[in-house]
């Protein structure tokens, strides 16, 4: 017992330091991209993209599942973007609320004929529909698959741009993101595929006057997750793209090209982190053609986007990414450690095994026999203090300096006392909610071990939507319109 408590212990110092000196790395490269790409921005116009004929057109890719609160703001907010040649292809995947309603009674949609092309697999459409108020703008309504993969995936085969951007129905891009989001491509359009923007917290901010004023959460669960959130994209992923070794775009905001999107396959249909997934995927089917690319990150093109606002909707989220995570780990393990696959086979996929997948049940295990040493008088108790704030003061200086890099370069919270908020709560992060997050983990990890490939409602509050003119829904019927894609 006490060989095995000794080992136990030792392996979790090793792990955390290992862990943290990762982290130190990360930061430091993060800092240094930061500062060089607000540089960049600095030294270009934006407005330059959109008179160029470099600027390529996008097919915006919203799956919609029950999202009757929030897809009228959603879809306008939309077609507001700033980019110059823009589709948006709402899907409707067999909500069982007023989603289709909505969007007919907001837009005017007529059905129409035209031509659908399989490429990639999907369940089958029970309409097609276009906007009598704007003709970029096609709804389709399919039935439902129990999956958002199967829903981007007939947006897929309906999209008619060389890229597309998959967006969240209950997400909010701000109006020149994708003018942002697209910059990488615009200056090296052979090599970039696909490029991921920053996901934020939506909660407590509004739409005011057709803008959306950002503002602080005001329940300390939400607060919490915007740290997270800081934290995940303007450290870990920023680092991971310098290397070019991204493996996941946020499913509710990130480009790709189409070309290479269908060439795979699409999105998994069983595939529980979809967007982890098809990244993946896109690594090792482009490295397996020997082709030189890079899937690029940007850290200021904003989609802004709600989370869960109690714990239940919370665990089954955190739940239901550590399945995904498991997925796609065990699904690509024949990439692990294989030179073929260069840095994403011998760097990234075992950073995500040993310090994502296993975490929770190293760190869980780890604090049980830690406490049980120091119990039984195997461990010092001075040493244990000492450990234990270490990894706490540690933890809580990478969260800070998130939030810093937040203020110091983006400046989306401009309120003094909503950032005094964000940096006191960083001190209450790691203690008592990250111990909550890995037994949520480890939840998820069981659930996919046992079967369970379930995702889980979450409650949604939306963004409140004008009012509008109560119009039928037509069924589909035989008037004529325009080909979704000719080939």
């Amino acid at each position: 017992m006490s060989h095995f408590l000794e080992i136990s212990n030792d392996t979790l110092f090793w792990y955390y330091l290992a862990s943290n000196i990762a982290y130190l790395i990360m930061l430091t490269i993060a800092l240094r991209t930061t500062a060089r790409h607000h540089h960049l921005l600095q030294s270009y116009r934006l407005g330059w993209i959109k008179e160029t004929s470099l600027a390529p057109p996008i097919s915006i890719i919203v799956p919609a599942h029950n999202e009757e609160k929030s897809i009228r703001v959603a879809v306008r907010k939309l077609l507001e973007l700033d980019y110059p040649e823009l589709e948006i292809v709402v899907v409707n995947d067999g909500s069982q609320d007023r989603t289709l309603e909505e969007l007919q009674q907001e837009f005017h949609l007529r059905p129409i004929r035209a031509i659908y092309v399989h490429d990639v697999k999907s369940a089958p459409l029970r309409g097609l529909y276009r906007s009598e108020t704007d003709r970029n703008l096609v709804v389709l309504d399919k039935e439902a698959a129990g999956s958002k993969a199967d829903a981007v995936n007939a947006g897929l085969n309906a999209a008619t741009s060389p890229y597309v951007c998959v967006v969240d129905a209950d997400s909010v891009l701000e109006r020149d993101a994708l003018l942002r989001i697209m910059l990488p491509v615009v200056q090296d359009p052979e090599r970039v595929v696909a490029v991921g923007g920053i996901v934020r917290v939506l909660n407590g901010s509004a739409i005011e006057g057709g803008q959306l004023r950002v503002r602080l959460p005001k329940k300390s669960l939400e607060v919490i997750q915007v740290i997270e959130y800081l934290r995940a994209f303007l450290i870990g992923r920023e680092a991971w793209a310098q290397g070019n070794m991204l493996t996941i775009i946020a499913g509710a905001f990130g480009v790709f090209r189409t070309d290479l999107v269908r060439a795979v396959g699409g999105y998994r249909g069983r595939a529980i982190g979809e967007d982890l997934d098809l990244v993946t995927r896109l690594h090792r089917y482009l490295l397996e053609l020997g082709a030189d690319y890079r899937i690029s990150f940007v850290p200021d093109p904003v989609s802004w986007t709600e989370v869960p606002s109690d714990m239940r909707s919370l665990r089954r989220q955190r739940a239901r990414w550590h399945k995904g995570l498991a997925d796609v780990l065990w699904t690509s393990r024949g990439m692990l450690m294989r030179p073929r696959y260069g840095r994403i086979g011998c760097f990234a996929l075992p950073y995500l095994w040993l310090f994502e997948l296993m975490a929770p049940v190293i760190e869980v295990t780890g604090m049980v026999t830690i406490i049980m040493a120091a119990a039984l008088g195997m461990l010092s108790r001075p040493f244990l203090l000492q450990f234990l704030l270490f990894g706490y003061a540690f933890a809580t200086t990478i969260s800070i300096g998130s939030v810093l890099q937040e203020e110091i370069t983006y400046r989306r919270y401009n309120d003094w006392q909503d950032m005094a908020r964000l940096i006191s709560y960083c001190f209450f992060e790691h203690f008592p909610y990250r111990q909550f997050h890995m037994i949520w983990r480890l939840q998820g990890l069981w659930q996919y071990l046992s079967g369970d490939d379930a995702w889980g409602p979450m409650e949604r509050k939306g963004l409140e939507a004008e009012s509008a003119p109560k119009t039928p829904l037509k069924p589909v019927g035989s008037r004529g319109g325009l080909p979704l894609r000719q080939r």
